[in-house]
């Protein structure tokens, strides 16, 4: 319907299992996401898109191991594999995600001194992705927000999109989270709700989207 739109975060191929950054049964969202595309008029797809040279990788910090925390121009940044490097195959959507259905698609993490977890801007807020203006050109008032991972990527992506002013829901089961941590998930969608985003499911959907 007019109004609401689909975001679905980050479904790479390398945070899905054979990936360098693998979200554990991060693939299992694919099918739950193509059931739910129908559902939405406008749909966006957001791609980390980050240069071999990334801040956000271990392997370029000599003496450092993927897990730790360097500072880089005043952002805490946690070192990572290597991964969704611009142009290869770990950066390319699941060969099972139907494209056909999304509208636009937003690329971050292109700046290679800063990781850009969320959608909307990078981490320190200094560059928007655009997404933002996507979104209020085709009038979208609601976002539904799905992908990987809960506790990264989709946390700070509704948490922007609530601030922005949109009505944000985080679909649950459509999400898979890293959990680096054991309480990381659990914490993540708590601090999505007392921001007001509300968390439901894919079973729920049309009847949201209908009201």
């Amino acid at each position: 319907m007019p109004g609401q739109a689909l975001i679905i975060v980050d479904v790479q191929n390398d945070f899905c299992p054979g990936g360098s950054l693998p979200v554990p049964e991060g693939h299992t969202v694919v099918p739950v996401i193509n059931r739910i595309q129908p559902l939405f008029d406008f749909i966006v797809a957001t791609q980390d898109w980050h240069p071999a040279n990334h801040v956000s990788f271990a392997a370029n910090h000599p003496g450092k191991n993927v897990g730790d925390v360097v500072v880089v121009d005043g952002i805490s940044q946690i070192l990572w594999p290597v991964h969704c490097v611009q142009g290869s195959p770990g950066a390319e959507f699941h060969p099972e995600l139907d494209l056909s259905r999304i509208s636009r698609i937003v690329r971050k993490g292109t700046d290679p001194r800063i990781d850009s977890y969320s959608g909307f801007f990078d981490n320190a807020r200094r560059r928007d992705t655009g997404l933002a203006q996507i979104l209020r050109e085709a009038g979208v008032k609601e976002l539904f927000v799905c992908g990987l991972a809960t506790d990264y990527c989709v946390k700070y992506t509704a948490l922007d999109a609530k601030e922005l002013g949109f009505e944000t829901f985080l679909i649950a089961d459509a999400c898979r989270g890293v959990g680096l941590q054991p309480e990381d998930i659990p914490k993540a969608i708590q601090e999505m709700e007392a921001a007001g985003i509300q968390i439901v499911t894919a079973d729920r959907l049309l009847e949201i989207l209908r009201r």
